[in-house]
């Protein structure tokens, strides 16, 4: 069996078609659409037209791709950027239309689960109660969890563009103040999650996302190119060395930077002042960098448990469309909707 996913995110819309023989997504074939839809909508503003009609054609070209693949129609979903729109319903039936695939979006917590299932299936069971960690360009998802999905997520709205554009505006770089607020911003909302994951006492502890591969790599990690089974570890102390560097370069020359891409230079330091302030407050001293994230989460989930919670996420979008609500209308960290949530567990 061949599937696939695509994954609509801040900054590319990014496609995997995967083997799925004895239980395992092998990645046959994967390809990447440069969106930066980041830099077209502001934090929980909306959509642009322009940005739409790009929208469309990054995942009707994902989907001819996978179908030359030999996949079935892909799981397609979209983050933060695309879930918090006001016109999120008009993006979303956009899509569907004109391409035939049935975009979604998740509440974070899925997301957090998903990205959960997807780090425990890489480090296996010996890592025991596992802590995570995913900053995405919109949100951060904090995990706990001793079996296959967390005990415990919660998403809150610090991704490292939203308080990019919050904090810092035009600054390039910017000043001392800006990056004491946004750490205190970090703080502030983090604190009850990271008190959770205090309490937990989790034996191993890891980060996902391009913002954390990054930085590990920044920060003395082996480059992608010895491949995912190299161990890459992200250390507290080396991250707050590194906010430091970031902070008195602009981001054109962060960009020159070990790890640091231009398209996420921007975005980098407050990536790096969020990831560090919620390894303090977790008390974790080191993180494994994890290549598994919400895209092998989804697989997984389609390999293990069959199509019938996809659907059911697909068919809670549709009841959302008709009643005009929004995945955000409970807030960052809110609730999962009931639906969802007996679909996934």
């Amino acid at each position: 069996m061949r599937i696939s996913v695509v994954d609509v995110g801040s900054k590319t819309v990014r496609l995997v078609v995967a083997d799925a023989e004895g239980g395992i997504p092998l990645p046959v074939h994967t390809a990447k659409w440069r969106l930066r839809l980041s830099e077209q909508v502001r934090p929980g503003g909306p959509v642009p037209e322009e940005a739409v009609e790009r929208l469309v054609e990054a995942v009707a070209a994902a989907s001819r791709t996978a179908t030359r693949w030999g996949a079935s129609g892909p799981l397609a979903f979209a983050t933060a950027v695309v879930r918090s729109a006001p016109n999120r319903q008009e993006v979303l039936r956009a899509v569907r239309a004109r391409t035939g695939v049935a975009l979604c979006t998740l509440p974070g917590e899925v997301e957090g689960e998903l990205t959960f299932l997807g780090a425990r299936r890489w480090m296996g069971w010996r890592s025991g109660p596992l802590a995570l960690l995913d900053i995405g360009g919109g949100s951060l998802e904090v995990a706990f969890g001793r079996g296959r999905l967390p005990d415990f997520v919660a998403s809150l709205p610090l991704g490292a563009n939203r308080l990019t554009h919050e904090f810092f505006g035009d600054q390039d770089p910017p000043a001392p103040e800006a990056v004491r607020a946004l750490r205190r911003r970090v703080r502030h909302q983090l604190r009850d999650a990271a008190a959770r994951i205090r309490w937990e006492g989790p034996r191993t502890a890891v980060a996902t996302s391009r913002t954390f591969q990054q930085l590990g790599r920044l920060c003395g990690a082996a480059p992608g190119r010895q491949g995912p089974f190299v161990e890459r570890e992200l250390h507290c102390d080396d991250l707050r060395t590194a906010i430091d560097r970031l902070a008195a370069l602009p981001a054109a020359e962060r960009a020159r930077l070990p790890g640091i891409s231009a398209p996420r230079a921007a975005q980098s330091l407050a990536g790096a002042v969020i990831g560090h302030t919620a390894m303090k407050l977790t008390g974790l001293d080191t993180v494994t960098v994890c290549p598994w994230a919400i895209r092998e989460g989804v697989l997984l989930r389609h390999i293990e448990d069959g199509p019938s919670w996809w659907a059911e996420i697909i068919r809670q979008n549709e009841r959302d469309e008709q009643s005009g609500g929004n995945d955000e209308s409970a807030g960052p960290g809110g609730p999962v909707p009931l639906r969802i949530a007996a679909a996934l567990h």
